[in-house]
């Protein structure tokens, strides 16, 4: 009798500790891939969202800004004369269309507003280097030499006013991506400056 109490045990606890050591074993499982799981949708989101008002300023002012330096850059075509500013603008249109098409992602997947590209500039005038509807026209209108001298003249504010805007970014952004290619617009766009200047007779 008494072994048969004993062997009813014995088989009770055996059995409640494979029980528990089953539901152990897929708690530590759980334990092991939840937190894996979570840490990946955690790093996901920190690096879609590691970037502060500074990087959404710069991505929606710098676009326009390229805008109108690819719209200038296109006039180039059938107006200058000089084959060096042909050049100079065919390499601004260049560099400059994928970084709109860059910012542009980056604003969508940040989910803010995207500037629209638009022939009026001056919802734009306070911004450094943008030049006026009213400079725009002269521009168009103009042609050989003068469109020469008037674009260089003109293009080299405009990319101060790039550099001043790349600058800000750099110091105050937090986005990797943006400050890399804000530190690329300054290197790229002073080197361009120095060639304008130079081309204007100024260095």
């Amino acid at each position: 009798m008494t072994t048969t109490r004993t062997r009813a045990v014995l088989v009770a606890l055996t059995a409640t500790a494979a029980l528990a050591l089953t539901a152990c074993g897929s708690g530590d499982d759980s334990a092991g891939t939840a937190p894996a799981s979570h840490s990946a949708a955690a790093g996901a989101t920190a690096t879609a969202g590691a970037h502060n008002a500074q990087d959404v300023s710069f991505a929606q002012t710098m676009i326009p800004h390229h805008q109108q330096a690819v719209e200038m850059a296109g006039l180039a075509a059938d107006r200058a004369s000089s084959a060096q500013v042909k050049d100079l603008a065919a390499r601004i249109e260049k560099a400059q269309d994928p970084e709109i098409r860059t910012m542009t992602g980056w604003l969508k997947a940040w989910g803010e507003d995207v500037p629209m590209a638009g022939m009026d500039h001056s919802g734009h005038a306070g911004m450094a280097g943008m030049m006026s509807d009213k400079d725009m026209t002269m521009l168009k209108q103009a042609k050989g030499t003068d469109f020469d001298t008037m674009f260089l003249t003109m293009m080299v504010q405009h990319h101060q006013g790039a550099v001043e805007m790349a600058g800000t970014e750099q110091a105050k952004g937090d986005y990797a991506p943006a400050t890399s290619m804000a530190a690329g617009i300054v290197t790229a766009q002073n080197a361009e400056i120095k060639e304008m200047n130079k081309l204007l007779g100024k260095g």
